[in-house]
């Protein structure tokens, strides 16, 4: 008896794999299809494998939908996180693992309701607080506050309920160099660092605002960033990953330096894609044109994470000298100087490797352009007596000299011999490219 709940669900997950499947295949052959009423087919079809989904993942344990996750690929398994209630993901989240967590915590996350985002410890593990009303805010005891492109009264909402003035941010680019981090006279502390956010079409730094006061780390930015939803994702499922404001704020930098490094495998990929094709034999106007354009996003891309890891090394070093660490905390500051550190090197390298292909792939287009030009040259040198004799030929010289002559032959015999003057000069020009190769291969 004891097995039969496992089978159950066994069931339920063999059932899931099969309504994956089966949506796949029944929306490709509905999008070919050409049918009346094409959109409420493929609306009613996709409904109802969603209603079917949801209810087996209802059905299931948090364990089982783990280790459903696990055989799926990311594509799946983003479309089957969307799928699971709200309220049990959080404990979906202990089950599953590291790699799972990535593919969650780096996706676009467009399905956020709210822009506050409250979260307390709670056994080891942050725990988000359900926040509707001031009073919810004041009675709990949150060590994190996030807000994403809040309004002024949900700014002025927050800032009232901890007696505390939170920056905009719109406004936070606008910040001077010295503005960006300092500390109050009550001991409030302020940091405003720009994050990336590396998308497939381009890629920036979104500013963020951070503000430690009273134990409860404060971020405000205009824009979801993957860097967070990844630490919140471990803060949920890892007991004692943070254990105060301090070590979310150390932990939000240490994503933001691993998520850079991410980025920078993106790029030498790229790189290596582009590499293959400048260093081909052959490469036209058009390509060369096209792989500029990718060099260029690649290079912008690598400045904007060398940037990145600057500001964010200035941050940890402002930390650390302030003392607002702890002393067990020192040393994640520091590990967070040593990855920043190695990054240096390879942002350098990339930056030299980008240089590099740019060179060549001008290189090449200078290559098609001689190519051209040498062309030119040759019907030029080819044409050069012809030209002369032509002339000489327009005259009313030639008339006198072929006088007695009918005109059909003696003109006849003019272009026989223009022709033999010009497969004589592009023979000499033959001649003259073979001696010169022939002395270069022995030279």
């Amino acid at each position: 008896m004891s097995n039969e709940p496992s089978l159950q669900f066994q069931n339920h997950r063999q059932a899931v794999l099969t309504l994956l499947e089966k949506r796949r295949v029944t929306e490709e052959m509905v999008k070919k299809q050409d049918i009346p009423h094409h959109d409420l087919v493929e609306t009613l079809v996709r409904k109802q494998n969603l209603a079917r989904i949801q209810q087996l993942l209802s059905e299931m344990p948090p364990v089982e939908i783990a280790a459903l996750l696990e055989v799926l690929p990311e594509a799946d398994q983003l479309f089957i996180w969307d799928q699971v209630e709200e309220r049990r993901k959080e404990q979906v989240l202990p089950d599953v693992s590291v790699s799972i967590l990535n593919a969650l915590g780096k996706r676009a996350f467009k399905n956020d309701r709210a822009r506050i985002k409250a979260f307390e410890l709670f056994e080891g593990r942050l725990r988000e607080i359900l926040i509707n009303t001031q009073e919810d805010l004041t009675n709990a005891k949150p060590i994190w506050i996030d807000l994403v492109d809040p309004s002024f009264e949900e700014r002025a909402w927050v800032g009232d309920a901890y007696d505390i003035e939170l920056p905009d941010p719109d406004r936070a680019s606008d910040l001077e160099t010295s503005a960006r981090f300092y500390m109050e006279e009550n001991g409030e502390i302020h940091l405003r660092s720009d994050f990336l956010l590396d998308k497939e079409d381009i890629s920036h730094n979104v500013g963020v605002s951070f503000t430690l006061h009273q134990d409860i780390l404060f971020s405000v930015r205009k824009e979801e960033l993957p860097v967070f939803r990844l630490q919140r994702l471990r803060a949920l499922s890892q007991p004692n990953y943070v254990s105060d404001a301090r070590d979310v704020l150390l932990d939000l930098y240490a994503a933001d330096v691993e998520y850079s490094a991410d980025a920078l495998e993106d790029i030498y990929q790229g790189l290596e894609r582009v590499g293959s094709h400048v260093l081909s034999k052959q490469m036209t106007d058009e390509e060369a044109a096209k792989m500029l354009a990718d060099i260029g996003q690649e290079e912008d891309l690598n400045g904007r994470i060398r940037r990145n890891v600057l500001d964010t090394r200035r941050a940890v070093s402002f930390l650390m000298r302030s003392r607002v660490i702890e002393r067990h905390q020192l040393d994640d500051a520091q590990q967070i100087l040593r990855d920043i550190e190695s990054m240096d090197g390879h942002t350098t390298f990339l930056f030299g490797k980008i240089n590099f292909l740019m060179d060549a792939t001008v290189g090449f287009i200078n290559i098609n352009q001689n190519k051209v030009i040498k062309r030119l040259t040759v019907l030029s040198v080819v044409f050069m007596p012809l030209n002369v004799i032509a002339g000489i030929g327009g005259m009313s010289e030639f008339s006198m000299m072929t006088q007695g002559i009918p005109w059909p032959i003696s003109y006849t015999a003019f272009t026989i011999g223009m022709v033999f003057v010009a497969w004589i000069t592009y023979e000499l020009l033959r001649l003259a490219e073979k001696r010169e190769k022939l002395r270069m291969t022995k030279s």
